[in-house]
């Protein structure tokens, strides 16, 4: 689509997807099965062969390279799942273009890079990115967020969450533990208390010497004078296990699993288990997320003017996250940056 819509209003929305690991993956099905007001045109990935596997069961054509499938006039909008550092500068090629594009997150895998990004946005003087920050579209979160923010608890005093992954991802690094994980912390917890990050701490769990510094907890501290613990383990090895919960003066509202079921089975003559089961990953617990995502995501293409998080929300993750690995850093507690928000994101 672009400046002009090259679609009639009633075609389907052409997507190009850039990366199909196992979250590009999920999107082009969604696209494909959930989404009627969209078609995937093209995919591109670094793997030919994954990309054409994933390709051929949408009918979808392979681009050559990221930077053609976004300035291919038969692609309207660009869906971005590839890996972090590739975040900033096929970004700013969609702003160039001023074609529509949900970047998972995060916006960028450096400070200055999302910086840069949300720059070149305000220089081009109209929204196209949108950040996959998905709890914002998962009704668990949505209703949790309705309760604080509607009064139901009183006054908030504290929260705790909880993003336990079951094993890292091959890139992780210690401080991508808080800019690639944590960074979804720093991005729901301002949106579920309607308040601000002023200051954030970073623990991290002995571990021996060349090991991936896993668990971290970090300490935050609103403006609003609330305390925050976000514990991030990616190494959790039982499976993908996320919870929250909001204490306030007058009760507490919390995350119930919205997905699963309750297991009780003899494990042997002389054990079993009685629990709850968890997912392996996000995909499987975000799945209505991700879907009611994108479709959201279409819609706002098609109405020109999109509603979900912002470049600017991606960026001030990004500053929390890049403040929380200074903590990590230093040892110590770490004010984060006020920052003005530019007009574009009022």
């Amino acid at each position: 689509m672009g400046t002009d819509m090259t679609a009639g209003p009633f075609d389907p929305v052409r997507v190009g997807v850039i990366g199909t690991g196992a979250m590009g993956a999920v999107h082009v099905v969604n696209l494909d099965r959930w989404v009627p007001g969209a078609t995937v045109a093209q995919v591109f990935d670094v793997d030919s062969e994954r990309a054409k596997q994933v390709a051929d069961t949408v009918g979808a054509s392979v681009a050559s390279s990221a930077e053609d499938l976004i300035s291919d006039t038969s692609v309207d909008a660009v869906l971005i799942a590839a890996p972090d550092p590739l975040h900033e500068p096929l970004a700013i090629a969609c702003v160039e273009l001023a074609k529509p594009l949900l970047l998972e997150k995060p916006i960028a895998s450096t400070l200055e890079g999302g910086r840069r990004v949300v720059d070149a946005e305000v220089q081009g003087g109209r929204r196209v990115i949108q950040v996959g920050f998905m709890r914002h579209f998962d009704p668990a979160y949505v209703a949790l967020r309705d309760a604080v923010v509607g009064g139901a608890i009183g006054r908030v005093r504290a929260a705790h969450c909880t993003h336990r992954n079951a094993h890292q991802h091959a890139s992780h690094t210690d401080e991508s533990v808080l800019f690639g994980s944590m960074i979804h912390e720093f991005d729901s917890v301002p949106w579920l208390l309607d308040d601000t990050l002023a200051a954030v701490t970073v623990f991290a769990a002995g571990v021996p010497d060349g090991e991936l510094r896993d668990l971290q907890i970090g300490v935050l501290e609103t403006v609003g004078g609330v305390v925050v613990t976000v514990e991030v383990f990616v190494n959790a090895q039982y499976g993908y296990d996320i919870h929250t919960e909001v204490t306030g003066s007058a009760g507490t509202v919390s995350l119930t699993p919205p997905y699963g079921v309750s297991l009780r089975r003899s494990l042997s003559e002389t054990d079993g288990v009685d629990g709850r089961v968890v997912t392996k990953d996000g995909t499987q617990r975000y799945a209505d997320a991700y879907r009611i995502e994108v479709n959201a995501w279409i819609d706002d293409v098609r109405s020109g003017r999109l509603t979900g998080p912002s470049a600017w929300d991606g960026h001030l993750a990004n500053v929390a996250a890049f403040a929380a690995v200074e903590s990590l850093r230093s040892g110590g507690r770490v004010e984060v940056p006020r920052e003005a928000r530019p007009a574009l994101y009022a």
